[in-house]
């Protein structure tokens, strides 16, 4: 049963909070369902194998209310976790805590990310559970220190290890070679012979044994509370592996004290020294890779200045990012960096903005521009006013989104968590069953039992699980943050590459979203740059989209144009204005039919124009026609290429428009698109997706407006144009922050990628102690093979960890279809302007 705690937006009576209780009260799996008029909260309890949160809010909503969840979310640097049992002690100590929802931790970044109730639940309340259950957790900090904080504690564990290491490696190489020497004929000094002085031989590795153990003592230490607790974690392995090894070694050391030398041969002291310097060096390497995993996130916070230089009281002065307020004037000289977000107040430039857009070409701005904060300034200087500060920057959001994604858990990590959980009790039975087993059953001695006992404990290896999925997850989200697509949760990254139809919308997504006058055809002996001149000064000051197309495009060809007179505005049809003492008409056929005006000598070349997805709009003038300005909104440049590769990749492609079927024929005929839903109101998007979802399919929807908002939620999938609006945004799973369509086949081979790199990892780390364990047990010893060393076992354990964070580190080399073939991202409207002046 789960408690939770909604604020009711809407209620103004008893009778409402009535409605609400007995609209809550009646679904299937609900226990308790209390509403406090005066607080405004509704209480409840219910099984969430039936119900779930979005199910309660929905019969609130039904009633007429808004339910609101109460949660806080927060994210915690976790201490002192060494593998994936670690993580699942953590995860079980913190979501059993009355009032929390959820509570995920990442192993990989180590850190525990928990949805939490505040009236029920605080923050201390947290962190007394995580140190309860033997770690140590931190409320993360929301700043960019946050980032070089954890950057010098993973350094810092990382020296430690290596040092760690360095030092175990004095005592352990000696010892290896005095313990081991003899047996293939190594010269020993005759003190320390086995067969001479079996008593020194024994006592040298006691004397190179416990300086390893000491400096390996976190293992113990970590191991032993762990296991005392309940909650037995890899250290525990390790350790108990160890001391078993180490405390028989004492013992035979004993009975060679008692005169009895043939235990000489039966020392492990180099074992357990062995063990635990092999699995440090293990460790550092894993420590190694794991911090080069989140380099996506360093590289964005590096983007960012560490000062600005602002105007304060007349006087310029340079102080920290942090003290920046909304409201500063920022200034900015060449070359520099833009501290935060902002809008220009005076001064002109260029900005490079291609560390958030991935565009090359500098973007020209002047005052009543936005800047974006971490862009480079590379001409004049400027001053401008911060709008946006802090952890509301376009490049702070980004990180966050990057964190989240990198914190999250995809569904695919379920089965390895639920393995973790229960992994380490079971290795220990293991252990304890095959040395029993064969020192009883099989008849072999304790020495022989032991062995198996410690193989067992040291080679089967929770990391390679527990980093299989996150890491794979860090690395992938961080490789699509550097190409563009911000990624939000690890369940958006699986879900995008099963995938099977993906619906655009064509105004702004598929097309430029900006109509451009396409074609000037001429008639009766007018030239058409006479055309577009008269065109242009009859829409002057017009504000239909059409109109401002015709007279866009007579300004950028720099047409100084006619005084219009007369102007009349004819609703649905369009308009008739007298220039240069001559009558016009401007408009559609119906406003050409109605004034008796000839369209038959470009009938076929209008119908021509029609077929190509463009509006033709008709200029007569003394009621002769004069000719046709065609206007079409255009198609970006990379929508033919970026569907061609979808369709490869055996996705359906389909588009979404409010348009009629002729214009959305034409348009779909020039992409190649699949499926055409035209005359679609914007209220009906999302009822197009269920209908599609419906068919069994598994739907992207990729949108930039807000009519697009409803269809993103709806969809399996929703990817948004990172130029749209931040409503379309916040709906999305998925944000291009180019604005190119190319980026949609990378998000989908992005996740193919992960996945496969997830599965590979998966693979690898069940099929290595699947296989390791066995062969640890005996169970080639069974037929006659070889018994497997413990050595041997650490060195695999260790090794098979490394293996994991390696492979997934694989994925930094991840580049999409359109860089490895060659295709430029599409230039933006700023980008072509700045290139032709």
């Amino acid at each position: 049963m789960v408690d939770k705690t909604f604020s009711i937006e809407g209620m103004t009576c008893a009778s409402c909070a009535q409605t609400v209780e007995k609209a809550t009260g009646k679904l299937p799996g609900m226990k308790k369902s209390v509403v406090n008029l005066a607080t405004e909260k509704l209480s409840v309890e219910y099984d969430e194998s039936v119900l779930n949160e979005e199910d309660v809010q929905q019969a609130v909503a039904d009633a007429g209310y808004t339910a609101v969840s109460n949660l806080v979310k927060k994210t915690f640097n976790v201490e002192g976790m060494t593998c994936a049992s670690c993580a699942q002690t953590i995860e079980k100590a913190t979501r059993k805590l009355p009032g929390m929802q959820e509570a995920t931790v990442n192993l990989a970044t180590e850190k525990l990310t928990v949805n939490y109730d505040p009236t029920a639940l605080n923050l201390s309340d947290i962190t007394k559970a995580v140190s309860d259950a033997g770690y140590e957790a931190h409320e993360e900090i929301d700043s960019s220190e946050q980032v070089d904080l954890d950057q010098e504690k993973k350094d810092k564990h990382m020296k430690n290890l290596w040092t760690r290491f360095l030092s175990s490696m004095i005592f352990t190489v000696p010892l290896f070679y005095i313990s081991m020497g003899t047996m293939v004929g190594l010269p020993v000094p005759a003190f320390m012979d086995p067969n001479l002085n079996p008593l020194a031989f024994a006592i040298t590795q006691i004397i190179l044994t416990l300086p390893v153990m000491i400096i390996n003592m976190e293992y113990f230490r970590v191991g032993f509370k762990t296991l005392f607790r309940g909650h037995p974690n890899m250290d525990s392995l390790v350790a108990l592996g160890t001391s078993a090894a180490f405390l028989y070694s004492l013992y035979a050391t004993f009975v060679i004290s008692s005169g009895d030398p043939n235990f000489a041969h039966m020392l492990y002291y180099e074992s357990a020294a062995v063990i635990l310097t092999l699995i440090t060096l293990g460790k550092y390497f894993e420590a190694v890779s794991k911090g080069k995993s989140s380099e996506a996130i360093k590289k964005l916070m590096g983007l960012a200045p560490k000062t600005a230089r602002v105007m304060r009281n007349g006087v310029e002065e340079e102080i920290n990012i942090d003290e920046v307020q909304v409201g500063d004037t920022i200034v900015v000289r060449p070359g520099e960096k833009l501290p935060v977000d902002g809008k220009i107040v005076s001064g002109s430039t260029a900005i490079d903005e291609s560390m958030l857009t991935g565009e090359s070409i500098p973007v020209e701005k002047k005052q009543g521009d936005e800047v974006i904060g971490a862009s480079i300034n590379k001409t004049g200087s400027f001053q401008y006013e911060a709008t946006k500060v802090g952890k509301d920057t376009a490049l702070s959001q980004i990180v966050k989104l990057v964190e989240e994604a990198q914190g999250s858990k995809a569904p695919i990590a379920k089965l390895a968590d639920k393995i973790s959980g229960i992994f380490v009790p079971i290795v220990i039975g293991l252990s304890i069953v095959s040395g029993l087993g064969w020192y009883f059953i099989g008849g072999e001695s304790l020495t022989f039992a032991l062995t198996i006992a410690i193989s067992v404990l040291v080679i089967a290896c929770p990391c390679a699980l527990g980093l299989a999925t996150p890491m794979a997850i860090m690395v992938g989200t961080g490789r699509g943050a550097e190409n563009g697509v911000l990624i939000k949760s690890a369940d958006a990254l699986e879900s995008t590459g099963k995938v099977d139809t993906i619906v655009f919308d064509k105004t702004g997504t598929i097309t430029e979203g900006e109509p451009v006058v396409t074609d000037i055809v001429t008639a009766n002996g007018i030239n058409a740059q006479e055309l577009l001149k008269f065109a242009a000064s009859a829409e002057l000051g017009s504000e239909h989209p059409l109109g401002e197309a015709i007279v866009r495009d007579a300004k950028e060809k720099e047409l100084e144009l006619f005084e219009a007179g007369d102007f009349n505005a004819i609703p649905g049809h369009g308009i008739e204005v007298t220039i240069e003492r001559r009558h016009l008409y401007l408009g559609n056929k119906k406003l050409m039919d109605e004034n008796n005006i000839s369209l038959k000598e470009l009938a076929s070349t209008s119908d021509r124009l029609a077929e190509q997805g463009k509006t033709p709009m008709y200029i007569s003038m003394d009621n002769k026609l004069a000719g046709i300005v065609a206007v079409a909104d255009t198609v970006k440049e990379n929508s033919v290429l970026a569907i061609k590769r979808l369709h490869q990749m055996g996705i359906e492609v389909a588009m979404i428009t409010g348009d009629n079927k002729h214009t959305a024929d034409a348009i779909a005929k020039q992409v190649g698109i699949d499926r055409i839903l035209s005359e679609v109101l914007p209220e009906d998007k999302a009822d197009e997706v269920i209908k599609l979802q419906e068919e069994g399919k598994k739907v992207a929807m990729v949108g930039d407006g807000i009519n697009d908002a409803p269809a993103l939620a709806q969809s399996d999938v929703g990817i948004a144009i990172g130029s749209g609006t931040d409503v379309a945004m916040e709906s999305a799973d998925i944000v291009l922050m180019r604005s190119d369509l190319m980026d949609v086949p990378t998000a989908v081979e992005l996740s193919k990628s992960t996945i496969k790199n997830i599965k590979e990892n998966l693979f690898w780390a069940f099929g290595y102690n699947t296989l390791g364990i066995p062969i640890a047990m005996g169970i080639l010893h069974l037929f006659g093979g070889p018994l497997l060393n413990p050595m041997f076992a650490a060195a695999a354990m260790s090794l098979s960890s490394v293996s994991v964070v390696l492979n997934a580190s694989r994925l930094k080399r991840f580049k999409p279809s359109a860089v490895k073939e060659g295709i430029k991202p599409e230039p933006t409207k700023e980008e072509l302007k700045t290139a032709s002046n």
